[in-house]
């Protein structure tokens, strides 16, 4: 027989919030555990409590699991806006113009003070 259905909601008595929150988190990083090993996916889990204790895990390190989700971000907030290349692409464009223009005008002071001696 299954458990029966409960309301998603906060739950008000403190103590009873607590015993949830610690069952739940156990449940929780047991889980990210088994679904590394099991498909063996990458995982990471933080989970910050209400008194503000850390708890995570890392199927091999945080930092590498953070980098790896800031990377893909990254990548696909740049397929998400590709007026952000176009613009990379126009700022690199008017950077090569400027530096042209700056050598050119260098050539010509150095020409105008060697003609000049």
């Amino acid at each position: 027989m299954g458990r029966g259905k409960i309301a998603i909601r906060r739950i008000d008595n403190i103590t009873s919030r607590q015993v949830t929150f610690s069952k739940r988190r156990n449940g929780l990083l047991k889980k990210a555990k088994e679904l590394s090993i099991l498909c063996d996916a990458e995982v990471g889990l933080i989970i910050f409590s209400s008194t503000a204790k850390l708890y995570d895990f890392a199927s091999t390190s945080m930092r590498s699991v953070i980098e790896r989700y800031n990377k893909v971000m990254e990548e696909d907030h740049n397929l998400m806006n590709p007026m952000s290349e176009v613009k990379t692409n126009k700022d690199n464009s008017q950077r090569a113009i400027l530096l042209t223009r700056l050598k050119f005008l260098m050539r010509q002071d150095f020409l105008y003070n060697t003609i000049k001696r």
